[in-house]
């Protein structure tokens, strides 16, 4: 089985591929004149505006429930995983896709608003419904929908599964099997709760589990602050081929940094539109901005948290890809969470595999239960009329089934699994949103604009000539319904 999942990832992740995310990241920077460095303040603003309502959540809600899918285990195994097949270098290319990817991330985001919809009491939206009423291809949709449930409820919940069990067998040697029973059980109390539980699981847990992560890791980096500088020359020379001892691995630098950067921050990916779509906004625009900044949190502080601890403790590997060790620094430790591990435990004895243990439990979990909503609303998507209430019974048991499978099998067939299922889902997305952005770009020139002449912005797609966003389109004929009244009553 993984010598033909790895034959589908060898075409899936193609050059292709990574220079897509990279060439479509840089295009929507340029042609949106880098709004992830213009507008870094509104974003932050943004984040702490708006309040839930019975249909939909608030931003930070939304965001929290974004970044509960991208900060998962690619922050920490993720990156431990590029650093030992692309050398050092491999972080500056993830910080690279993550930067770009901003914008990709706007994107998708403001087009998960424009285009989303209200099924039952809540909102959806995502990239099935932009690809329907955007570009008017069901077909498209439906492919995508299919996959990303395939994806999201299948393939990359056992990813965070594996992390967990294998850091829990490490720092307490916690049985596989007795971590599977018990996440099966957490999952299960959690999505059988709809959308406001794992929105309100998210806001608390999320903010908690990244900020005391960052806090260790400043505090390694501080106690071997001398190793600073070097450290970052390291990042910067072999990044581009300069470093003697990595500069033959320059390809595998590009190569495996964009592929992690990609698994981890998601921009482009299609997976953040979901949650965010799902925020009671004014202006689409709005949650595009706080979309974007997430990217910024996710690799920028999360994952580079990772990299610095393992690169200034030298608690590393690399190897070269014909299986030729370039740099020894853990031996006997496999590619993934252990070399964290073993990196804290040297300057935190009995506290620091444990601690990564704990990081792991709640960053992988908390992306497991963002992969159940993902793939719930793509079920939405598929059956709007709820007629086949039984389709989300058995999504669930899927995912519960897939989290346990993923707990007790090697890291191997899990990462294969997840890769394959990332890049197919990032295929249909970019060609979606390289399509559709203008649509995007127009909302933020509408945006743009309203703040200008010191308004609160409303969207209105009639007056931007945007079709088929008939959720807005319905909130803006109710809005000049009301003005018009206000008016009447002051003259």
């Amino acid at each position: 089985m993984i010598d033909l999942v790895n034959a589908i990832n060898g075409v899936v992740w193609s050059p292709a591929l990574i220079a897509l995310c990279l060439g479509v990241g840089l295009y929507f920077s340029v042609r949106s004149r880098f709004l992830q460095l213009r507008h870094v303040r509104e974003m932050t603003r943004l984040m702490r505006e708006g309040k839930p309502s019975d249909e939909g959540v608030s931003s930070f809600q939304a965001l929290a429930m974004t970044l509960a899918g991208r900060v998962g285990t690619g922050n920490i195994a993720g990156v431990a995983t590029a650093i030992t097949f692309g050398g050092p270098g491999a972080v500056f290319w993830m910080w690279a896709v993550a930067f770009l990817g901003a914008s990709s991330a706007f994107v998708e985001s403001t087009l998960g608003q424009v285009y989303k919809e209200q099924i039952g009491k809540q909102y959806r939206g995502g990239p099935a419904f932009y690809i329907e009423k955007g570009l008017g291809m069901k077909w498209y949709a439906w492919i995508f929908a299919i996959t990303t449930v395939f994806a999201t409820g299948l393939l990359l919940p056992g990813v965070q599964a594996n992390s967990i069990a294998e850091g829990l067998r490490t720092a307490a040697g916690i049985d596989a099997n007795v971590t599977a029973a018990v996440l099966a059980i957490a999952l299960a109390f959690i999505i059988f709760g709809g959308v406001k539980r794992i929105a309100s699981f998210a806001e608390y847990v999320v903010p908690f589990m990244a900020l005391g992560y960052i806090v260790v890791a400043c505090v390694i980096v501080f106690l071997h602050i001398e190793a600073l500088p070097g450290v970052i020359r390291l990042i910067f020379s072999s990044a581009f081929g300069l470093d003697a001892g990595f500069g033959a691995i320059l390809g595998m630098a590009i190569m495996w940094g964009v592929k992690r950067g990609v698994y981890s921050n998601e921009a482009g990916q299609g997976t953040g539109p979901h949650a965010s779509s799902a925020a009671e906004v004014s202006h689409p625009a709005k949650q595009g901005l706080v979309q974007g900044f997430s990217v910024y949190i996710d690799t920028l502080f999360v994952c580079s948290a990772t990299a610095f601890m393992l690169l200034i403790t030298g608690q590393y590997n690399v190897e070269a890809p014909d299986g030729a060790v370039l740099y020894t620094g853990v031996q006997g430790v496999a590619a993934g969470p252990g070399y964290v591990q073993t990196a804290l435990e040297n300057v935190m004895p009995g506290f620091g595999a444990l601690f990564v243990a704990i990081a792991l439990l709640f960053f992988a979990f908390t992306t497991i239960v963002a992969y159940y909503y993902i793939a719930e609303t793509n079920i939405a998507y598929m059956d709007r009329n709820a007629r086949h209430p039984w389709m989300n019974f058995l999504l669930k048991l899927f995912i519960i089934g897939a989290t346990v499978y993923g707990a007790v099998k090697t890291a191997d067939v899990a990462w294969a699994l997840g890769d394959m299922g990332v890049g197919l889902m990032a295929w249909l997305n970019i060609v979606a949103i390289v399509l559709l952005h203008k649509v995007a770009f127009k909302c933020l020139r509408d945006y743009e604009a309203q703040k200008k002449a010191g308004k609160d912005p409303e969207f209105d797609p009639v007056a931007l000539g945007i079709k088929n966003a008939h959720y807005w389109e319905g909130r803006a004929a109710a809005l000049r319904v009301q003005n018009s009244k206000v008016d009447d009553k002051a003259a």
